[in-house]
């Protein structure tokens, strides 16, 4: 029986690699607790020096959680916050680890595999790559480490990328340092087979197969972006789109209208509030509050209905309007849990 994810070492180099390619290596439970278990073996370890994370083959890195899974704990009634919790350490425990791990993002690199390859001192983006948050289409929220990312990207391309959905290439990717070298994909196994020793290692290595990548077309879009996407309120985003005749804005304001109207609000407070916080365990903390909600909210189960199970693609989102997400509601996702039931990091 095939490993879900390989475990391994290669002299100086700690190695994880996903390995459900027939899920897009979408992330379980045990993965996530051998993940921690590798890096804090290879923390004590002085013979590793740098991490390597990367996919055994097919169109994805990641595309994120087994939301099927997840899905099927719930309906079962079995405790799906257990995977949160544990992948949500996982994240933090890589922002804030000592050796500095390259993660290369090849392929769909989507919600929880973001989740992986973000905190990674190293981001390999490829011509391949696509790069997403899409949780609000599922009832969901761009969590993993979203409010702490997405909040720090340049102007409202966070918020953009909350609400919509968007699909970044690996240009885009390094136009907003998401990623920190683009290398052709032909050249990824050399690569990886050159990173061995310190931090300077790593980046002659990076840096000598790195290629420039093409424009960026989220630059172009950047003052759209700004300008449309300026209000903390879905409300006031939505009546600016409307009001704006371009062929990109229509196709934006169709995009939000597909998501589910409360993850949309949730998302838009989750990076507002994500802006204030120091740390990135206190975003974590965050949003493990704010999922610890949203999972028994109806949404999640309806969206993950409609586009994995059913595959009608057409979601009775409840309620199905952006004006009837009332802002108390709002606010009881965000407030904290009693003491015993809080996230709590790697100790």
């Amino acid at each position: 029986m095939e490993q879900d994810v390989i475990i391994g070492s290669d002299g100086a180099v700690g190695r994880v690699t996903l390995n459900r390619p027939k899920a897009l290596h979408a992330l379980t439970l045990g993965m996530c607790r051998e993940i921690i278990a590798a890096l804090q073996a290879w923390k004590a370890d002085s013979d590793v020096a740098v991490i390597l994370i990367d996919h055994s083959g097919g169109r994805g890195f990641c595309a994120g959680g087994d939301i099927r899974q997840l899905y099927e704990s719930l309906q079962n009634r079995g405790n799906a916050l257990d995977f949160f919790h544990t992948e949500y350490r996982m994240n933090d425990f890589l922002f804030s680890y000592p050796k500095p791990a390259v993660c290369f993002m090849d392929g769909i690199v989507m919600g929880g595999g973001a989740g992986i390859a973000v905190p990674c001192r190293y981001r390999v983006a490829t011509e391949a790559t696509v790069f997403a948050m899409p949780e609000t289409g599922i009832g969901l929220f761009p969590d993993v480490g979203g409010g702490r990312f997405l909040s720090h990207l340049p102007g409202r391309i966070g918020e953009w990328l909350a609400l919509t959905g968007a699909r970044l290439n690996g240009a885009n990717c390094i136009a907003l340092g998401l990623a920190t070298h683009y290398l052709p994909r032909e050249v990824l196994a050399d690569a990886k087979r050159q990173l061995r020793g310190p931090r300077e290692r790593i980046e002659i290595v990076l840096d000598n197969f790195s290629v420039q990548p093409p424009a960026a077309s989220v630059v172009q879009d950047r003052e759209a972006i700004d300008r449309l996407f300026a209000s903390n309120r879905v409300e006031d985003i939505l009546a600016a789109l409307d009001a704006d005749a371009s062929p990109w804005a229509v196709q934006q304001l169709a995009e939000i209208k597909k998501k589910s109207p409360r993850s949309c609000k949730v998302a838009l407070r989750q990076l507002a509030e994500g802006r204030k916080l120091a740390h990135f365990s206190d975003n974590m903390r965050m949003e493990y509050r704010i999922v610890s909600r949203l999972l028994h909210k109806p949404d999640f189960r309806e969206g993950v209905r409609a586009f994995i199970i059913d595959k009608d693609n057409r979601p009775q989102w409840s309620p199905p309007r952006f004006k009837d997400v009332r802002d108390d509601e709002i606010d009881a996702i965000f407030a904290a849990l009693p003491e015993d039931q809080e996230w709590k990091p790697v100790g």
